[in-house]
């Protein structure tokens, strides 16, 4: 990525994206980051795996482009795939084909278990943590908790500045994609203010939107939109520019327009305090299903369920009001044979996951459901566990 410093920068942009932040969690932070850093120096290869919506891909970017900067030698970074999260097992046989040396992983959440057991590794993240490793102090920088809630692009660039003598004013760009993709134009981050003004809102929507096409398309590869992001001088380069990158990304927001003005076709059904509106598509739109719906029906934990996105599985996404707390319903109606690396993970208001068929009907039934929302086994035939190489997108954190 070239570095191209914004001229008359009043501010750092690495001090923009703290600006929100408590003091004294940045200055624990960039020692955090700065700390790995040393180790990442003499580890010999440094893999920095990143979620694939534009909050990870940002997060991703930025982590790999201050590495870099800083001296870090052979640092190399990979978008999750389909379906896929940290600590399942094909994405760890993909790792240890690569066998990094040390390891960041942004953007997937916290969990007590290890990614690679012996592995140095810092988790970079702002989702509800599950557990917490034995040494969090050193391996975990997480947002969760702070008001506002940092996005994982955010944490990053405002880590990245405690690295010295690494100029990081160009990213600040990235940031503020990975804020408004997660939190949207209002969320009250300087980083974002300044970013429209520099570069303008219409260009900034823009690349969000076809940062996160390939995630949603029914391939789910977003290793082409995070080597756009990384070759990238500035967002008018995605949003406005040419050539093969870009010209996959709309063709991944084509398909991905379509299915979704296909499923918003479709109502809901209640039951209880829930509401489901079921799609058949291979494209990740039910998250924005969810999203639109929870607008309208604004007293319920409202799910996009989508029966077409893995053949033999049910994923789905939902969304609630901050008088709920979807973690906690997830856990209150777990069903039996759910997998937690594939169920109920997210955010306190956006989480989602998936169920086998048997497991989702179980599921659905128990919170009341009626035939409409039970799948048919034999029509979704072909079961396989859902693909967590880190070659496509995860569905587990849905933006």
């Amino acid at each position: 990525m070239p570095v191209a410093v914004p001229p008359e920068t009043a501010v750092p942009a690495a001090e923009l994206a703290a600006a929100e932040l408590p003091p004294d969690f940045v200055a624990a932070s960039r020692a955090q980051l700065a700390r790995f850093v040393a180790k990442a120096s003499s580890a010999g290869n440094t893999l920095v795996l990143c979620h694939s919506d534009a909050d990870g891909l940002a997060a991703g970017a930025i982590l790999t482009a201050a590495l870099r900067r800083a001296g870090v030698p052979n640092v190399d970074v990979l978008a999750t795939g389909k379906g896929g999260n940290a600590w399942s097992d094909e994405t760890g046989a993909t790792l240890d084909a690569r066998k990094p040396g040390a390891l960041i992983v942004t953007d997937l959440g916290v969990r007590a278990e290890p990614v690679i057991d012996g592995t140095p590794t810092l988790l970079v993240d702002h989702h509800r943590p599950s557990g917490l490793p034995p040494s969090a102090t050193e391996t975990v920088i997480t947002g969760y908790g702070l008001d506002p809630t940092p996005t994982s692009g955010i944490l990053a660039l405002a880590c990245a500045g405690g690295l010295g003598g690494v100029n990081t004013d160009d990213l600040d760009w990235i940031a503020a994609v990975s804020a408004l993709s997660d939190l949207g134009d209002k969320a009250p981050f300087a980083i974002i203010a300044a970013a429209k003004k520099r570069y303008g809102a219409g260009v900034l929507r823009d690349t969000v939107t076809l940062l996160n096409a390939p995630r949603r398309s029914a391939s789910g590869d977003a290793s082409k939109a995070l080597e756009l992001l990384l070759s990238a001088e500035g967002p008018r380069d995605i949003a406005k520019g040419e050539g093969p990158l870009v010209d996959a990304l709309r063709r991944d927001k084509e398909e991905v327009n379509a299915a979704y003005n296909e499923a918003k076709k479709a109502g809901p059904k209640f039951a209880g305090e829930a509401a489901a509106i079921r799609i058949h598509t291979p494209c990740q739109v039910h998250p924005l299903v969810a999203q639109i719906w929870r607008t309208r029906l604004p007293k319920f934990i409202v799910m996009g369920v989508n029966t077409g996105f893995r053949p033999g599985w049910v994923h789905f996404s939902a969304r609630c009001g901050k008088d709920k707390n979807l973690l906690d319903f997830f856990r209150a109606h777990r069903p039996d044979g759910a997998d937690p690396n594939h169920y109920g993970n997210g955010h306190d208001q956006a989480g989602g996951g998936a169920l086998p068929v048997a497991v989702w009907n179980v599921f659905a039934r128990d919170l009341g459901f009626g035939p409409d929302m039970q799948v048919d086994e034999n029509a979704v035939a072909g079961s396989v566990a859902p693909d967590t190489t880190a070659a496509a997108q995860s569905e587990l954190f849905p933006a």
